[in-house]
């Protein structure tokens, strides 16, 4: 059991928090005001932010003694969005969301992972037909495992979890939220994940 602190009060952040509840982590909510950010940053073990990704630098370098010694999981991918909401290029080319906020966040241990898929997969992966996979980026190898465990708890089995290495992976799998919008378009709003075939 951990105590765990969901940033994002959204579809994403609330699917996670009510899924991480019933899993039996202790688990507080908070939505993007400073105060209630900072209050549950404050006494959580791994922080998860599930902020929109084009203002979650900004938010969480003000958080950066709240989130000192703490595991960061960034589930959020930034991007631009087009005229019908949907992604249409990425904040960071050449770097990532991931990259960008272990930079600002030097004493934090981030780590970049379910942000391959639409939502409700990362919760319920034994949902999809087929097999999905589920991807680590990040510099510490206990943060990540601690990570890995979280997401066993969430219903993942160990082989569909691949660590990647280092954040700077993350700009790989940031990247493939490109693939969204036009999945989307093709086939409407089904959960999905990007997943590697072997």
């Amino acid at each position: 059991m951990r105590t765990i602190a969901v940033l994002g009060k959204g579809r994403v952040g609330g699917n996670l928090a009510a899924a991480l509840t019933r899993a039996g982590h202790e688990v507080a909510v908070a939505d993007r005001t400073q105060g209630a950010a900072a209050d549950a940053t404050r006494t959580a073990q791994i922080v998860i932010n599930a902020t929109p990704g084009a203002g979650s630098l900004d938010r969480l370098t003000a958080l950066r003694e709240e989130l000192r010694g703490k595991i960061l999981v960034d589930v959020s991918n930034a991007t631009l969005d087009g005229p019908d909401g949907l992604p249409a290029d990425l904040l960071y080319p050449g770097s990532s969301l991931a990259e960008q906020l272990q930079e600002a966040l030097p004493g934090t241990r981030v780590v970049k992972t379910l942000n391959t898929m639409l939502f409700p997969v990362m919760t319920a992966p034994a949902t999809l037909t087929r097999s999905p996979d589920a991807f680590l980026s990040g510099e510490d190898p206990r943060a990540k495992q601690a990570v890995r465990e979280l997401l066993v708890s969430l219903g993942w089995r160990t082989e569909w979890i691949t660590d990647l290495g280092g954040i700077r992976t993350a700009r790989a799998t940031e990247a493939a939220i490109l693939f969204v919008p036009h999945v989307i378009r093709a086939g409407g709003f089904a959960p999905f994940a990007i997943s590697i075939a072997r």
